[in-house]
């Protein structure tokens, strides 16, 4: 097994949010048989993306992103239950509980290949780092790691995207040498906070958050470039964001931009206002390569296999957004989306990013905005009319249904659990090394 990663600093912990980044890629000697034709498949999740950041989106105002405006061209642009309610911190010991079942583990017992080039400790985990000394414990330095060594510390952000590509590239290439059809998984540090821009690097601003996007463009042009090389033509290319403007659930703080490409498979320059959310990249999937979810446990997510394929725009009749570690406490609902609708029962607040989105204020009834008038959330609707009451009892409805749905499921708790050993430094002292060949 092989595995690079790339640790947050606890420097920036309101940055960074505790998270680690890594490349893991699994392997077997045996594998269980596999059809010749099944798809490979390419997850690209941005951090922190704004939804209006592609230049398809808003041509004029936009940073041009020509690689994944041509990924558009090419496909489908889309408008609780795991104990993991918010962000580990550096020294976390825990990650996500160790039974629940991932997506690369389901591909990998089917016969796939699987790498990931990540940003986050994904299960529960030993204690790597046991020292004596603590003096690098509060500025602890962005590492990166090789399996469980710390390779460079601090890592030089400036080649981070030449690492993306390369750590891409190469799993590409050793997935084809396997003959296996395989699944990557890249999630960027980019668009988070632009720590990544070379300064010296051929952009057309001298803007950071829009040099770094194209430099993110750039990354996904490589990927692209390496499928074609590669002559892997049964590739779908699934890419989306991990988070919006971040702190709120305003549409301009969480909804992404979604590009979904697959050359002969899913019709070109389409789009789909079909309410979807990344929960669903899970059983759309397991379905798209014949393959049951695990049983004993129930899925957010849906199949949207009919809407990547054949232009259906049944997608979610309500999604549920609990508070991550903005107003409210941990794993509370703050907005519930129902179609078109929306309400709020938590606004503002943010108190993990220093409350810099206003004061936190509760809102019972809640706010309800019809977005399909008021995209930008301006204008609740008046809470004596007809049509916010009809919502409202759709919305209990709903909420009710999850809650419920969730108590009877089976849960899984998250260990928040803190150890300063946990914190990652490559020796005793200062938290410096270069081994890198």
């Amino acid at each position: 097994m092989a595995q690079l990663g790339i640790c947050a600093l606890l420097l920036f912990y309101f940055l960074f949010s505790g998270l680690v980044h890594h490349i893991k890629s699994h392997t077997q000697k045996q594998h269980k048989p596999h059809k010749l034709d099944r798809p490979n498949f390419i997850i690209i999740l941005a951090d922190d993306i704004g939804w209006g950041d592609l230049w398809v989106k808003r041509p004029h105002n936009s940073t041009p992103t020509p690689w994944l405006d041509s990924l558009r061209e090419k496909g489908k642009r889309h408008g609780l239950r795991n104990g993991v309610t918010h962000n580990f911190a550096v020294g976390s010991v825990g990650g996500l509980p160790i039974k629940e079942i991932t997506l690369a583990q389901v591909l990998h017992d089917s016969g796939y290949y699987t790498a990931m080039i990540d940003t986050l400790i994904f299960t529960e985990r030993k204690v790597l780092f046991n020292r004596k000394h603590e003096q690098c414990y509060s500025k602890v330095p962005l590492p990166l790691f090789e399996n469980e060594t710390i390779v460079e510390q601090p890592l030089d952000t400036w080649s981070l995207k030449e690492r993306y590509a390369a750590a891409a590239v190469k799993q590409i290439k050793t997935s084809v040498s396997r003959k296996q059809p395989f699944l990557l998984y890249v999630a960027l540090a980019h668009m988070h906070v632009p720590l990544f821009h070379n300064p010296f690097f051929n952009v057309t601003t001298q803007d950071p958050y829009t040099a770094s996007l194209s430099d993110m463009d750039s990354l996904v042009g490589t990927i692209m470039e390496a499928v074609s090389t590669e002559q892997l033509e049964n590739t779908l290319i699934w890419f989306t964001g991990g988070g919006s403007a971040k702190r709120t659930t305003w549409e301009g703080g969480h909804r992404v931009p979604t590009v979904v490409a697959w050359p002969k498979k899913i019709k070109p320059n389409s789009t789909s206002n079909a309410l979807l959310s990344g929960m669903d990249i899970f059983p759309t999937i397991l379905s798209l390569v014949g393959v049951k979810p695990p049983s004993d446990r129930h899925y957010d997510g849906i199949d949207i296999t009919d809407i990547l394929l054949n232009d259906s725009n049944s997608g979610h009749k309500s999604i549920m957004h609990p508070n991550s570690g903005a107003a409210g406490q941990f794993g509370d609902l703050q907005t519930v989306r129902l179609k078109h609708h929306k309400a709020f029962y938590v606004t503002g607040g943010s108190e993990a990013c220093g409350g810099g989105s206003g004061q936190q204020h509760y809102h019972h009834p809640p706010l309800i905005f019809d977005l399909s008038r008021d995209e930008a959330e301006e204008a609740p609707l008046n809470p004596d009319s007809d049509e916010y009451r009809t919502v409202l009892r759709e919305v209990e409805k709903e909420s009710a249904a999850l809650l419920l749905d969730i108590a009877t499921d089976n849960v899984s708790t998250a260990n928040y659990r803190k150890d300063p050993a946990a914190v990652p430094c490559c020796q005793n002292l200062i938290c410096r090394c270069h081994s890198l060949k």
